[in-house]
């Protein structure tokens, strides 16, 4: 059982890394339309959803249970995963927030959000885990 999660999770990281690598190499082009826009923050979402499950997945290889996205990132912060379980958490309901409503304003603001906040986030669990593969 214990191999299988272990083969499990360095499944999801190689979708996670295909997803954030996505993103990182759109998150140095300037978004100007309003459907390059939607596209980076969809990239996001698929990011940062494939960004929990592989912190799930780790987290069960080593023992712990958790279910929810929620769950996993405050168990990834305390078990040292992430460095800032905060801006996690906010992503968490940035993401939630992005499925349920569109707004230009937001859409706007979000982008730059991703950029400056949450890629840097995203590089950090990457270079963690990379370590693990």
């Amino acid at each position: 059982m214990d191999d299988l999660k272990e083969i499990r999770w360095r499944q999801r990281f190689e979708n996670f890394e295909k997803a954030y690598r996505t993103l990182e190499k759109y998150s140095f082009v300037e978004q100007k339309s309003e459907i390059e826009k939607a596209g980076f923050i969809q990239f996001f979402e698929i990011t940062f959803e494939l960004s929990w499950k592989v912190m799930k997945d780790y987290l069960e290889s080593e023992g712990f249970q958790v279910r929810s996205p929620r769950e996993s990132i405050k168990q990834a912060y305390q078990s040292g995963l992430l460095p800032d379980g905060h801006v996690w958490m906010e992503g968490l309901t940035k993401r939630n927030l992005t499925t349920h409503t569109y707004d230009e304003a937001f859409a706007q603001k979000f982008v730059e959000e991703i950029k400056t906040i949450y890629m840097p986030a995203f590089r950090d669990l990457y270079e963690r885990l990379k370590k693990e593969v």
